[in-house]
């Protein structure tokens, strides 16, 4: 659905205009003045002839023509009336600012339920209410209360608050940051998040999405538009609040640890989202993606005049996982020609504290033209020597597209750099107040560029025994029951390729002692009951036992002991096992987000899982290459791959297990928790067997 009639609408109304300064119904009108809108402007208020030299109209109807936009402030129990003056009148697009619908309570989200259903019968889109309305500078279009229209530029900004959307066009302006479109969204009672980055997806004058967001309201469309998008544009999100994922009680070791930030980041790793913790950080990111091409990979070069901000520099480019690019021979050969002998001709460049502009030009020049060099950080001090708009202008001049590749500068300091400062802005090269600010923006350039270029995506099927999983999942479902058994959960991983230790019940201690002589010591007794989740917290586990006595007494004791720990459960008898000896212990796992979906989990296994909190999370379904990098995320890794002197266990058949889980996960959305702890793993070639297994369904 295109937006442009609330982009670059003909003619405008402003409903509830005030002749009043200090009015949103007069700011509103006064901004649309302002800005040059050349559109027709149609004030709608019953009580005034004209305001602001413009003719007033009663209501709509009386203007005599359709407008294209309507622009709505009058008090929210009149809204649904005005409403239906604007599906009479035949308007297809409206702003609703006014506040007072459902974020006040019972009252207002009646209301707000009343003019979505007005719209829908109308066909009327709507943006709002609860919003600050919305900005379009190329069209001299500013039908909101949040301030001076900005500049014009390429960034496409979507916010869910309205304060903070005032707050950013403030500090835009003070920075001179041109913005495409701007659009508050409010309460989203029709027109959400993804309608706008859609819109902004597809708007040839915007070339990066930045925005903030609250809630999502279609995870799994969001995640599906957005992974499209950002493989053109990028998309640059704050994000606060969470979903509603950790506010359930959780059964699952999985369950406990994922919460809303969890599946968040996963959501935006998976959709190549850049998230930003603060408008700082999104301004400085979005003016360098806005005005610099990418970089071709991670390889940074620095130029300085002055040692100490070079080696801040260098840290913070080794701290974040940035290469230091390694200049080739002649590039060295050719600083060599022309700087002062006491300068530093390798990475990071320092031309000296009485560098003038036109060192800085030399010394830039010959270092982009080096091929070992993606994106070059000029940083500058302002000494007795220096020219901070000499050495500004000289930046912008080569910064023009002769290399396509990126600059940013950091001119470190205040009042003796500010207009140089201002030449860096206007010549659109992205200046930051410290060298961490930049090279954590060359970060973010450098992950969206490896994320674009991945290989594409793809999902294996394993052969699998659907029918049997179909068979027990319908069968507790019909029973009522929410908690699938370990032996039956371990049935429900050996239908789709897992393996399993051997085991039976047992109800009587001679019948422990006959399965363990069967199965051959040593064995594990684990207490059997669908109300005890966690068997250690009872001492509902016993390993090692290498006897029939031993088995026996073991038996006996969790018999006697654990009916008075919890005298409620229901034991039906204790499950004797094969023990699985050597080997690493991990943790697979899956906990349905109620936006997103299945969040897979990776980490260290056992007891310890909650309280270590080694993790990483991934949406399902997982291909391959992400399956490995939720166990490269993890410290767990380094163990895995053998440290001092120990053998590492195989990495690829994890990686499987993960993938499986997924294909489980994603093929019965029954399943709604899910642990595997502990999945034992040894070297390559051996088999990987799943221990212990929780699972939890419900109806969808």
């Amino acid at each position: 659905m295109s937006l442009e009639s609330f982009f670059n609408p003909k003619s405008v109304a402003i409903v509830g205009a005030s002749r009043q300064k200090g009015k949103v119904g007069y700011e509103i009108l006064v901004n649309m003045i302002e800005a040059g809108y050349a559109g027709q402007l149609y004030p709608v208020n019953p009580k005034a002839d004209t305001i602001e030299g413009l003719k007033c109209y009663p209501d709509l109807q009386s203007i005599g023509e359709t407008p294209e936009l309507a622009v709505i402030i009058i008090p929210a129990k009149f809204v649904p009336g005005m409403m239906q003056q604007c599906a009479k009148a035949g308007v297809k697009s409206v702003i609703i600012i006014t506040a007072g619908f459902k974020e006040v309570g019972e009252e207002g989200r009646e209301l707000e339920k009343q003019i979505v259903q007005i719209a829908r019968k109308a066909g009327i889109r709507i943006i709002g209410p609860n919003c600050l309305g919305i900005i379009a500078p190329a069209n001299k279009l500013n039908a909101s209360f949040g301030g001076d229209l900005p500049a014009e530029g390429v960034i496409g900004y979507i916010s869910q608050s309205g304060a903070l959307l005032a707050a950013i066009l403030d500090m835009a302006n003070a920075n001179d940051i041109g913005f495409s479109k701007l659009v508050s969204i409010g309460n989203k009672a029709d027109i959400d998040e993804l309608d706008v980055i859609k819109a902004l997806g597809e708007d040839k004058n915007t070339n990066v999405i930045a925005g903030y967001l609250e809630s999502i309201t279609d995870g799994n469309a969001f995640v599906n538009q957005a992974e499209r998008i950002s493989h053109n544009k990028p998309i640059l999100l704050m994000k606060s609040g969470g979903t509603q994922a950790g506010a359930r009680a959780a059964s699952s070791h999985t369950g406990s640890l994922a919460g809303s930030e969890a599946a968040y980041e996963s959501v935006f790793e998976r959709a190549g989202i850049i998230r930003c913790n603060s408008i700082s950080e999104q301004f400085d990111y979005a003016q360098a993606f806005a005005d610099q091409p990418l970089p071709a990979g991670p390889r940074v070069a620095v130029i300085t005049n002055a040692g100490g901000p070079g080696i801040m520099a260098a840290d913070a480019i080794e701290r974040v996982g940035l290469e230091f690019a390694k200049l080739d021979d002649e590039t060295i050969t050719m600083l060599a020609s022309r700087l002062p002998p006491a300068a530093n001709l390798n990475n990071p460049v320092d031309v000296l504290g009485d560098a003038l502009a036109d060192r800085y030009e030399f010394a830039l020049d010959t270092v982009l033209a080096d091929k070992n060099v993606d994106v070059v950080l000029v940083l500058l001090t302002p000494q007795a020597m220096t020219e901070p708009v000499a050495t500004a202008e000289v930046l912008v001049k080569l910064s023009d597209g002769k290399y396509n590749k990126p600059v940013l500068t950091c001119f470190l300091g205040a009042g003796k750099v500010l207009e140089g400062v201002k030449v860096l802005r206007q010549g659109r090269i992205p200046q930051y107040d410290a060298p961490e600010s930049a090279v954590a923006t060359i970060k973010a350039m450098a992950v969206y560029v490896k994320w674009r270029t991945r290989p594409k995506r793809v999902v294996k099927l394993f052969p699998v025994n659907r029918r049997k999983v179909e068979n027990i999942i319908d069968r507790h479902l019909r029973k009522g029951l929410r908690e699938i058994g370990e032996t039956e959960a371990k049935e429900v991983l050996e239908a789709y390729g897992f393996v399993t230790p051997k085991g039976s019940v047992a109800t009587t201690a001679e019948q422990a002692a006959n399965i363990a002589q069967q199965l051959g010591f040593p064995v594990v007794l684990k207490i059997w009951s669908p109300d005890i989740l966690h068997k250690s917290d009872v001492d509902g586990v016993q390993i090692g036992l290498k006897s029939e006595k031993e088995v026996k007494d073991a038996f006996d004791l969790m018999m006697y002991r654990i009916p008075k720990k919890m005298p409620e459960a229901d034991i039906l008898g204790v499950l004797v096992q094969v023990m699985c000896s050597g080997g690493k212990e991990v943790i697979l796992g899956m906990n349905r987000d109620p936006h997103f979906g299945p969040l897979m989990m990776f980490g260290m296994g056992g007891i310890m899982v909650e309280v270590l909190k080694d993790v990483s999370f991934y949406l399902a379904p997982l291909t391959a290459d992400e399956a490995k990098q939720m166990l490269m995320s993890t410290k767990t890794y380094q163990i895995l791959t053998g440290v001092r002197g120990q053998e590492g266990v195989d990495i690829e058949t994890i990686a499987e297990g993960l993938q499986r889980l997924s294909q489980l996960v994603t093929e019965f959305p029954q399943i709604k928790e899910m642990d595997i702890n502990p999945y034992v793993v040894g070297p390559p070639g051996t088999t990987p067997i799943a221990v212990d297994a929780r699972m939890s369904v419900e109806e969808v």
